[in-house]
């Protein structure tokens, strides 16, 4: 709406003729006019060039003015509006300001692994064609506002996802914000799929919790993490040293002809050189494994026996350049069958929901270092050890690893580490 709206020059008349001569001086110089003339005429040229905008925005300039005047007779004559309605719709313009002007920094702080990083944790909330078109963590965040799922009130789905990629220091500045601003701190909130509100927590007392399969095709981590779930009460098989071939059988095999109806839970780490997309094993000339492929083996179509159940995948990858790939290549069989014990499967449960997917790669030069091991399985590793001691939030706990793994960036550049967090569990998780 431009000046010529007639609800705003009727507004802008009114108030012009209803002020007195002394009033009008405080409205020009409120406006950082210093002209002398403070006629009605010219107070009225004044207001006008002022409120060139939208309707909402021109009316809060207006009402703004009267209330520094305190003629709230005005106000509600013009607007029909009380002084507190106006003073909330001037508080919430304020803090929407403040959160336009935070999410302009925060996108500038942002380096493109970090984007990449947020694009990842979107990957359920935001259509494919709206992530491959964003380039820049402002463009995610508008397409986030539409969907209402981020507003200047709503803040903690942009908090959590900023500490899942690594970016505390930029998290912490919307606790500011929070505060600053006296956002009610909301509820807890947790996402069902077909479930009873009262259930909001995955059933994890079972001795032994579950499979947890350790492929190591480096060799310098894996009895760490052996050690380490062992601990937590999984039964730990450890393998080191496979190839692709061996590799992909191992993973197929983990639940054929074990129908483990009573576990709670799986967990799969592999640490192995590989691409962007794909994991390589000990065999660095072929294409190998894609990265989602090993998700799809466990997911509730091929492996129903996990229906329900938390599938834990940590990765640790060493990027190597990329590779042709093999003429004779053909690891994934699509018509793969798990031994799972029936389909029990609830139509309104998807076959890859309850996943927690949490994949760190570095340099492979870090290998040709001595005594290498991974500051990101290091970092796992101590985080659910202290679990031990009280039982914490799985989300909470990789929270201690994206800090470490900051920490560790933030000393030695040179060397490091990018992490995405993923996931589709559908319940608490505590460990």
């Amino acid at each position: 709406m431009a000046v010529s709206d007639p609800q705003m020059l009727r507004a802008i008349h009114q108030i012009s003729e209803a002020l007195g001569s002394s009033e009008r001086t405080k409205v020009f110089y409120l406006c950082e006019t210093l002209d002398t003339d403070n006629t009605a005429a010219h107070m009225k040229e004044t207001l006008k060039s002022k409120v060139m905008m939208s309707y909402d925005t021109g009316r809060l300039f207006l009402a703004e003015l009267l209330l520094h005047l305190r003629r709230y007779d005005i106000l509600r004559q013009v607007f029909g509006s009380s002084r507190d309605e106006v003073e909330r719709d001037l508080r919430s313009r304020e803090v929407l300001s403040r959160f336009r002007v935070l999410m302009a920094h925060i996108s500038e702080d942002m380096a493109t692994e970090d984007v990449n990083g947020v694009k990842f944790l979107l990957g359920n909330t935001l259509p494919h064609e709206k992530m491959e078109t964003a380039t820049n963590f402002l463009d995610l965040i508008i397409e986030l506002e539409h969907l209402d799922k981020v507003s200047p009130e709503r803040v903690d789905f942009l908090e959590e996802c900023l500490m899942n990629v690594g970016r505390i220091d930029l998290a912490k500045k919307l606790k500011m914000y929070k505060m600053s601003v006296n956002l009610p701190v909301p509820e807890e909130v947790v996402h069902h799929t077909c479930q009873s509100p009262s259930v909001n927590r995955y059933t994890f007392t079972s001795d032994p919790r579950g499979v947890c399969l350790i492929i190591d095709c480096v060799g310098n981590d894996g009895e760490m993490l052996a050690r380490t779930f062992k601990s937590l009460h999984f039964n730990v098989t450890l393998h080191k040293w496979l190839g692709l071939v061996e590799t992909v059988s191992t993973l197929r095999g983990v639940f054929q002809g074990n129908r483990r109806q009573r576990d709670d839970g799986f967990v799969c780490c592999i640490i192995s050189r590989g691409t962007g997309t794909h994991l390589l094993a000990t065999d660095t000339n072929c294409e190998g494994l894609r990265l989602k492929d090993v998700r799809r083996l466990f997911n509730g179509d091929r492996c129903p026996v996990l229906v329900g159940k938390p599938k834990l995948f940590f990765i640790q990858s060493y990027s190597v350049p990329a590779v042709q790939p093999c003429a004779a290549e053909n690891h994934w069989d699509e018509n793969l069958e798990t031994d799972g014990g029936g389909r029990l499967t609830p139509d309104c449960v998807p076959s890859d929901a309850d996943v927690l997917w949490s994949h760190c790669w570095t340099g492979e030069e870090q290998l040709r270092q001595g005594q290498h091991h991974s500051v990101y399985l290091k970092a796992l590793t101590d985080a659910f050890g202290r679990s031990q001691a009280r039982s914490r939030h799985v989300l909470d706990l990789h929270k201690d690893v994206n800090r470490a793994i900051f920490e560790h960036n933030r000393r030695r550049p040179g060397e490091e580490y990018h992490i995405d967090l993923k996931t589709t569990l559908t319940k608490d998780l505590y460990l």
